[in-house]
């Protein structure tokens, strides 16, 4: 039977493929972002935020600051590419999210498998709203169309274990051309593969991001539970990773909740990861629950945080909690 030989964690914010000089814009996006998640589970204006906000926040705003922590997320990109090269699994599980990159309002599955037998990669495309730090960054998702090899065996059997778990999941064979996989997945393809040639992969989208039917954590860490079985009953003798992609808190830096996830996942202590309120997972901060699925699928391995970085951008707060880990 198959095996799971590794588990990794890696946050995938455009922010991590821009320069530390081009953070400051982000920031000021921020200031006209309608999805800034508070403790409460509620949006807030920017300007809430910039009230409240803890006065020595300033000392995170400093270029010589944002360097430092930038060559910190570039060590822990590269950090999670040697690991997955030195194991070399057979097949890669992602669980990512979609952002109305393939779903959207016309059909929003909470939970899709896509196991055909290439998956293409096209480049992101943004609205013109977003500003230009953010469009120029789009190169950490891939710059051009590419193919990389599924892994349809796996993802059939992973599709009827999911039933068989009674996790309703919808399920895809095929891509357009022009419309490949979302960002979730684009960073690892671009970022994160450093061999020349690609592992198999079998993407696992969640709707994490869109009410009204996200999964909640218990559901996620549920359909990793799922993942695990799968792999564990796979009539095949493949060596299988599995990497939750996204995250942690972000828009708004919620350190204590990345923490309280953190401490959960390093504990093996599902049920904790799974109470955490579902309110709080919510804007970009939901990504969390990918790597919940990828924890409920990884609890026969011990998580072992390679580097935690919260990115502060403004003085509200905002930015982006960097993180890197591995569960072996």
């Amino acid at each position: 039977m198959a095996k799971i030989v590794l588990g990794l964690g890696s946050s995938h914010s455009p922010q991590l493929s821009a320069p530390p000089e081009a953070w400051p814009e982000f920031g000021k996006n921020d200031k006209n972002n309608p999805e800034l998640l508070g403790r409460d589970g509620r949006y807030h204006p920017y300007d809430e935020f910039l009230a409240q906000a803890d006065p020595a926040l300033s000392k995170q705003l400093f270029p010589s600051v944002w360097q430092a922590k930038w060559e910190r997320c570039q060590k822990g990109i590269a950090w999670i590419g040697e690991r997955l090269a030195e194991v070399s699994p057979d097949v890669l599980i992602i669980v990512g999210d979609d952002q109305e990159e393939l779903f959207h309002e016309d059909n929003a599955p909470a939970l899709l498998v896509y196991w055909g037998d290439e998956v293409i990669n096209t480049p992101r495309v943004y609205p013109e709203r977003v500003p230009e730090a953010v469009k120029a960054a789009g190169w950490g998702y891939g710059v051009k169309s590419e193919t990389f090899p599924g892994a349809p065996d796996l993802g059939r059997h992973l599709i009827e274990t999911l039933v068989d778990h009674e996790v309703d999941v919808s399920h895809s064979r095929l891509l357009k051309p022009t419309r490949g996989v979302g960002h979730a997945f684009g960073f690892v393809y671009h970022r994160l593969f450093n061999s020349a040639t690609p592992i198999p992969t079998l993407p696992i989208m969640l709707n994490t991001y869109y009410p009204p039917n996200q999964p909640t954590p218990k559901r996620c860490y549920e359909i990793g539970q799922a993942i695990c079985d799968a792999v564990e009953s796979w009539d095949s003798d493949a060596r299988v990773a599995i990497l939750g992609s996204g995250g942690l808190s972000h828009f708004v830096i919620d350190e204590r909740l990345d923490q309280e996830m953190i401490e959960a996942m390093q504990a093996g202590d599902g049920e904790r990861l799974t109470s955490v309120p579902r309110e709080l997972l919510n804007s970009g901060t939901s990504e969390s629950r990918n790597w919940i699925a990828a924890a409920g699928a990884l609890t026969g391995l011990r998580m072992h945080l390679h580097d935690y970085i919260p990115c502060y951008r403004s003085p509200a707060g905002t930015g982006c909690a960097m993180a890197f880990a591995e569960w072996s």
